[in-house]
């Protein structure tokens, strides 16, 4: 059977606003379903790097905020401290990154909570008993919550070639052991003829895993921890993923994830992907690329792997944005119906992640797409 996946788009008028829309659509999708009275309710979203300005605007999660307190929930909003080296790697930089992003009480009428606590350490096993883990470590004030609402900025990612509501929830409310544990094995490798010796990656490498020897970077795997950050320094394209290898046991490994933090939250769990501002990259990285389509609209469902496949597929209809990085990749990643995170990064398949899911049974790739 079909799962529905609930749809708007950015159209507004002077009978009703986006906001209104906004709460329209949670209302039709079933929020109100996912909610008890006085519920502990986590919003769980991604603040941004600092540096980035792609991610949720904070006047949206407001919205959302409101409506959660109109079901009877008390809200609060959340995110896991970061394995790489930045601006949200520990709960105070965190908090003041989030803030300085726009996402201030004032603003969002709600607290932040980091859910994995101080330095990341404050997490809860889950036995799940997978194919790559016996038990997976959540961010604890997750697991605690009464409900989950994943909100996403649906986006091109690096390694799982899209984030949507998978990879906000799995790697997002992984703590910093879940986060290393998804990533082992991720280990870059550097093309000497590209790399100049700039040094940028040993310089933002937290491990200390990267080493200049004779004017060229070298990554010890045995203390590389797979974050990633030097792919994303880089800009030479030197540094490279085993891709092989690497990616698609990494995409199962955030699979099971997703499923340990949705094993206490049986139809206590609500999903929003923001198909706007579509930017190549996560918005982990300090900076966003310009988007390679027009903003889309807003899905809402109570499936998560539903959720991104209609997601996948309305921003594969559109015609990539002239001036986009998407004519520097593939010409033929332009036209409608082409496959536009392949055509970013070609090594990353990312159906993988949707299959993964659907097989361990936590969502259907078949989907009803209702338009309101």
């Amino acid at each position: 059977m079909a799962s529905q996946v609930y749809f708007i788009d950015f159209r507004a008028t002077f009978k009703e606003n986006f906001l209104s829309k906004f709460d329209r659509l949670m209302k039709q999708a079933g929020i109100d379903n996912c909610i008890g009275k006085r519920d502990l309710v986590a919003l769980k979203l991604h603040f941004g790097e600092s540096g980035n300005t792609a991610f949720i605007r904070p006047v949206y999660i407001r919205q959302a905020v409101k409506s959660v307190k109109n079901a009877g929930g008390f809200p609060f909003l959340t995110d896991a401290n970061t394995l790489y080296a930045g601006t949200r790697g520990d709960a105070p930089l965190h908090l003041v990154t989030a803030i300085t992003n726009g996402f201030d009480y004032a603003v969002v009428d709600a607290p932040l909570i980091i859910a994995d606590g101080l330095r990341g350490r404050t997490e809860t096993p889950v036995e799940i008993n997978g194919k790559h883990f016996r038990e997976v470590y959540i961010g604890s004030e997750i697991i605690q919550a009464d409900c989950l609402i994943s909100i996403a900025h649906f986006k091109g990612h690096e390694l799982s070639g899209f984030g949507g509501a998978i990879k906000n929830v799995g790697m997002g409310a992984a703590s910093r052991k879940g986060k290393l544990e998804q990533h082992s094995g991720v280990s870059p490798k550097v093309k000497e003829k590209k790399c100049i010796g700039c040094e940028q990656c040993a310089d933002h490498c937290v491990e200390q895993a990267i080493e200049m020897i004779e004017e060229k970077a070298f990554i010890h795997p045995e203390k590389c921890i797979g974050c990633g950050e030097c792919i994303l320094i880089c800009e030479n394209k030197a540094v490279q993923i085993q891709w092989n290898a690497d990616i698609p046991v990494f995409m199962e490994k955030m699979v099971e994830y997703t499923a340990g933090v949705l094993k206490n939250k049986s139809g206590k769990a609500f999903y929003i992907n923001f198909i706007n501002h579509v930017s190549p990259a996560c918005d982990c990285v300090p900076y966003n690329d310009a988007p390679i389509v027009r903003d889309i609209g807003v899905v809402a469902s109570m499936d998560p792997v539903a959720i991104d496949q209609a997601s996948i597929d309305l921003v594969n209809k559109e015609p990539a944005l002239p001036g986009s990085c998407m004519i520097n990749h593939s010409e033929a990643g332009m036209a409608a119906g082409s496959d536009k995170f392949r055509a970013i990064y070609p090594n990353v398949d990312w159906p993988l992640q949707l299959a993964y899911a659907e097989q361990i049974g936590l969502g259907s790739r078949d989907y009803e797409l209702i338009k309101l």
